[in-house]
């Protein structure tokens, strides 16, 4: 029994996860000052606690809310010990040594997620195995729109619909050149946006090395400078991203073929080209090397941006075939052979042959090393993390955002879900609703869509109707002379309430997010043709398309409101 001048506390303690849990908890009441013995049961969610009678209920609770449960005393209390429950919310004050959040990786996703928690008083250890920055600024969004957009220049400078005008002149590729100024950018950007803000930030603290989970409230790194280094946390982020997903075809581990990294990096222009896949990573690379000067050959195992309208694949189809990049459909390589220097793709069709071979096949999620089946963290079939509106995980500690998890993979989703993690994590209450998120793929023309295809609505019950507007009906394709693409607007029957929109266009990502905004605000297809847009712009091709719901907008004036 305590002493006279000490007291026994008996705590409900919710948010365990395993045994290892009530270890973490006992340790974290032990270091409080003044209490003399702790014994958590995990398997009756309970605490006991002998304790100077100077401490009080609402420091112990604190203690083992600040260790990442929820607590509350339980049975009866003294006159001057006030029941206390105290939850996440109470964390976020900022006191030295308080919460400790672990963070995985050191993207997007993570360095949205560390911000946010250093904002509300958090501590943050974030342990990073590769390069800082993850893939977007290394070696994803940003060196593959700076080769787009060198490809873009060097298609127009070789064609261009004012030709008559202004006589093409076919450019030179000093790839190293180019090579090297994307770097310069990709360099200079990963130490504005990353290296130089964690070193400007003392509440972070970053650790080189591969991390996978101990135990409930703990991580191994293996440092890259040798030894390994256990690391706890109160709670932890798992923001490790993604990697290029390799098809198992016969023959290929034993080639030197590319995934988008080794694309994205090579110093010269194959003169021959062939790329495994149709999804936005493919179809991107394999018309900017086509512009670069390649001779591309893309297969497409079923057909090109198949999860998209099917018009949308159409399209991009037709202008590929127009710029000479040969569209094989329906087509996949049962064996891959390199020799000689030579990549040869055996197909239903014939023998492809190829300097070099890209497989852009999508990405896998980088959980395997992570240990996620110690803390009981649930995966689905392609190792994706799953997790809620919340990003909280199937543990409730420990949450995860970014390409890892079963999320979409893009940075700004990435990045939003980081954001409101680290608000969960320290208290909060937010969500992700990715209801009206845009989708752009950086091809030429561009394709860009937000909501829902017709086929998505009619599987949710949905009844449509839709207008396509072609860009033979907008001024600033007329004007552009390059009316290729379409606006396609699908709205809810009945209400006329504008539930998607899909786009194949120039600079059609421009155009989608005045879209994802009218559908957000549940905005009718007849409120938007009511809107004002700027004539001789290509957004104007929204206020047309919704137009089209009452009107043959053939027989309108050029700039008809």
């Amino acid at each position: 029994m305590p002493a006279n001048d000490q007291r026994r506390l008996t705590l409900e303690i919710g948010d365990m996860t395993c045994p290892a849990c009530a270890l973490h908890i006992e340790q974290a009441l032990r270091t409080l000052p003044g209490v003399r013995e702790a014994k958590v049961s995990y398997s009756e969610h309970l605490g006991q606690v002998i304790a100077d009678a100077g401490v009080t209920v609402e420091q112990v609770v604190t203690a083992v809310v600040e260790a990442g449960y929820s607590a509350r005393l339980a049975g009866p209390l003294a006159p001057d010990h006030p029941n206390t429950s105290l939850t996440g919310a109470s964390i976020a004050t900022g006191r030295d040594g308080g919460l400790h959040i672990a963070i995985i990786g050191s993207g997007g996703a993570a360095m949205a997620a560390a911000l946010k928690a250093i904002e509300r008083g958090a501590r943050v250890t974030l342990i990073e195995h590769g390069i800082l920055g993850g893939t977007c600024v290394n070696i994803g969004c940003v060196p593959s729109k700076i080769l787009i957009r060198a490809a873009h220049i060097a298609h127009l400078r070789r064609t261009s619909p004012f030709d008559a005008g202004m006589p093409p002149l076919p450019p030179t590729i000093l790839r190293d050149r180019l090579l090297a100024q994307q770097q310069g950018r990709v360099d200079e950007l990963r130490h504005a946006k990353y290296e130089s803000i964690l070193q400007s930030n003392p509440a972070i603290t970053v650790l080189r090395g591969e991390a996978s989970f101990q135990d409930c409230h703990s991580l191994m790194v293996r440092l890259h400078d040798g030894g390994e280094r256990t690391l706890p946390f109160d709670r932890c982020i798992v923001a490790s991203g993604a990697s290029a997903a390799i098809p198992t075809i016969p023959g290929l581990k034993d080639t030197p073929y590319w995934t988008s990294t080794e694309a994205l990096a090579s110093e010269t222009i194959p003169e021959r080209l062939a790329v495994i896949g149709a999804s936005v990573v493919a179809v991107e690379l394999a018309q900017a090397y086509a512009r670069l000067g390649s001779k591309v050959t893309l297969l497409a195992r079923r057909t090109v941006l198949r999860r998209e309208d099917p018009a949308i694949g159409e399209a991009i189809a037709a202008a590929f075939h127009a710029e000479g990049i040969a569209v094989l459909e329906h087509t996949q390589a049962s064996n891959v052979a390199y020799r000689g220097g030579e990549f040869l793709l055996t197909t239903a069709q014939g023998t492809i042959r190829a300097d070099k071979l890209l497989v852009a096949t999508g990405r896998q999620p980088n959980t395997r090393a992570l240990a996620l089946d110690v803390v009981g963290v649930q995966v689905n079939e392609q190792g994706a993390i799953v997790v809620d509106q919340s990003m909280r995980t199937s543990t409730p500690h420990i949450y995860a955002a970014g390409d890892c998890t079963d999320q979409p993979q893009f940075v700004y989703v990435a990045a939003a879900a980081g954001t409101r993690a680290a608000i969960n994590m320290t208290g909060g209450a937010a969500t992700l609703d990715l209801t009206t998120m845009p989708v752009v793929v950086f091809t030429d023309p561009q394709v860009a869509t937000v909501g829902l295809s017709e086929a998505d609505a009619h599987r949710q019950g949905l009844q449509t109707e839709s207008r396509t507007l072609t860009l033979d009906n907008v001024p600033r394709a007329l004007a552009n002379f390059d009316t290729q693409g379409f606006i396609k607007l699908v709205a809810e029957a009945g209400s006329g309430r504008l539930i998607g929109v899909q786009s194949v266009a120039p600079e059609a990502g421009e155009l989608i997010q005045t879209a994802a905004l009218a559908i957000h605000h549940r905005m009718t297809v007849q409120e938007l043709a009511d809107q004002l847009f700027p004539y001789l712009t290509m957004v104007e091709g929204l206020k047309l398309a919704a137009q089209t719901f009452n009107k043959d907008v053939t027989q309108l004036s050029c700039c008809a409101g």
